[in-house]
């Protein structure tokens, strides 16, 4: 076993209110919330005092890459994660790694990639703190994986009481399920023993089609492939029919690029270039259609898995700007009502102008356990990433049409993802996730006052 043996820092000794309270917001710049005093942890000794020591709300944040207020609430003791990053422990033989939950998937590569092995299940950008992707259960384009509890062996996390508790599938297993995808709902996740596999050259194999041949495609020819590692298909609005599967397979070709990690600190001035001009001129799609995307696929690519896995949100360009933001939705349907909602996305997207850039469509098999599951069956994901105005009349406007996206979802027996703006309603929400009293029951037990709070929960699960 390797073990991490960076120094403690002292347990923070006082957690009295700001003068004036500070601000956190996340990365679109369109959720300030005012919280009392942000705490930056780095030890679980630390957590404990401040929740024994702070008698109010808490709220709990990590890389700040949700879009709706996940991270915050008005008045809390906000815990800043982001320096609860050190590794605890590593098995190579045993492909396991041992985190503090404030660490980045980047940081865990680092340690990992010179032992040949890579992480199982993550998302595509390797920016994200680990424990707040437990928290909203995340997934990628792993082929057959699923949600990111499908690689997680055990948590633990801290109580409001300041205990701690540990829990797995075989010990506290309903506190397993419910806090993984629970958005700090039910504690401060701590501690988090992930599984890694192997990291291998990976081949990219691009397939242009009609959506309508996709599905079949998928099923024959990707998932069906045992050495298909990752893969989505992007729709490029207005172009809603036809797909781009983008499919990573193990292959022993020589690299293309033999670095084993994507360097940090680039600054990515074609990309978003590019993103800028699908947003912002008027010839934008056709663009990207007839030029950017046959140059994006024109070349060979055979990389580590880990260069392919530590994507840097950087490459996307400037997120927000005084007047706009770049954002995303994730919507949820069983696999076979696909092309069915594509469809009534189309209109609804064209009906309201959506500036829409991209849909990636990713597929899942069903989440067995956890309560908030997103996947209750086997699905096709479809993550929107689109361009709105910050204004009250452009918020309101996305509200509209989101709300009518939930609705088209949910008439195909699919959910939506909660990482997001909060447009939708309460009846939306409730229907989209019916276990949810189960987890505010659970809540009422292990946290009692409600003291972990977020705008998210303030606003779907608070009475």
């Amino acid at each position: 076993m390797l073990s991490a043996a960076a120094p403690l820092c002292q347990p923070l000794l006082s957690w009295g209110a700001t003068a004036t309270g500070e601000v956190v917001n996340d990365i679109t710049g369109m959720n300030p919330v005012a919280v009392t005093q942000v705490a930056t942890p780095r030890s679980n000794a630390d957590i404990q005092q401040a929740l024994r020591q702070w008698p109010g709300p808490v709220s709990i944040g990590g890389g700040r890459f949700s879009m709706g207020g996940q991270i915050a609430s008005p008045g809390s003791l906000h815990l800043d994660m982001r320096r609860f990053n050190r590794l605890l422990s590593l098995e190579p033989r045993l492909r396991l790694a041992r985190v503090q939950a404030g660490m980045s998937w980047r940081e865990l590569q680092q340690w990992i990639d010179p032992h040949g092995l890579a992480v199982k299940i993550m998302q595509s950008y390797a920016n994200f703190s680990i424990g707040g992707s437990l928290s909203v259960n995340a997934h990628g384009r792993y082929v057959g994986l699923g949600p990111l509890v499908n690689a997680v062996r055990s948590i633990v996390i801290a109580l409001a009481d300041g205990s701690l508790l540990s829990a797995s599938r075989q010990q506290r297993p309903e506190v397993f399920f419910a806090a993984i995808g629970a958005y700090g709902a039910l504690g401060v996740i701590c501690e988090v023993e992930l599984e890694l596999t192997d990291n291998q050259r990976l081949e990219r194999q691009v397939n242009r089609m009609s959506l309508d041949d996709y599905r079949d495609f998928f099923f024959k020819h990707v998932r069906a492939d045992s050495r298909a590692v990752m893969h989505n298909a992007d729709l490029a609005p207005p172009y809603f029919q036809m797909a781009t599967a983008v499919t990573w397979r193990v292959s022993d070709k020589s690299l293309t690029d033999s670095r084993r990690l994507t360097p940090q600190g680039q600054r990515y001035w074609l990309q978003e270039g590019a993103i800028r001009a699908w947003a912002e001129l008027p010839g934008g799609p056709v663009l990207r259609k007839k030029i950017a995307d046959p140059l994006r696929f024109a070349r060979a690519a055979v990389l580590w898995r880990n260069r392919e896995a530590s994507l840097d949100v950087a490459s996307l360009g400037r997120i927000a700007d005084a007047e706009h933001s770049f954002v995303l939705q994730e919507y949820f349907v069983p696999v076979a009502k696909l092309e069915h909602f594509v469809a009534a996305m189309a209109t609804i997207l064209e009906t309201h102008k959506v500036a829409a850039l991209n849909v990636s469509v990713r597929h899942s098999p069903a989440d067995a356990g956890t309560v908030l599951a997103w996947a209750r069956q086997e699905v096709f994901s479809l993550v929107l990433y689109y361009r709105q105005g910050k204004d009250e009349a452009a918020r309101r406007q996305v509200g509209q049409w989101t709300r009518q996206l939930i609705d088209a979802a949910l008439a195909q027996g699919g959910s939506y993802y909660l990482p997001y703006q909060l447009h939708a309603s309460r009846e939306q929400f409730h229907q989209a996730y019916p276990d949810a009293g189960k987890l505010l029951a659970l809540k009422r037990v292990l946290d009692p006052a409600s003291r972990f709070r977020n705008q998210l929960w303030n606003q779907y699960l608070m009475v």
